[in-house]
């Protein structure tokens, strides 16, 4: 006997960094202040954080 499963069946998330479209049982997960960002891998979370890293660091007035 064959599963399939449909397309409608998965949950899908986008990528905060590229936007990309991921199944959510695939994507990677970082707890971000209040709620929870999905990346398509490990190179969009280390662009997402860098960009994270440099707006906290405008926000406390550091050059």
């Amino acid at each position: 006997m064959i599963v399939t499963t449909k397309l409608a069946d998965v949950e899908l998330v986008k990528c905060e960094a590229c936007l990309k479209e991921v199944p959510k049982s695939g994507a990677q997960n970082a707890e971000a202040w209040d709620y929870v960002a999905y990346f398509c891998g490990q190179e969009c979370y280390e662009e997402w954080e860098a960009e994270q890293m440099k707006e906290r660091t405008q926000e406390a007035g550091e050059p």
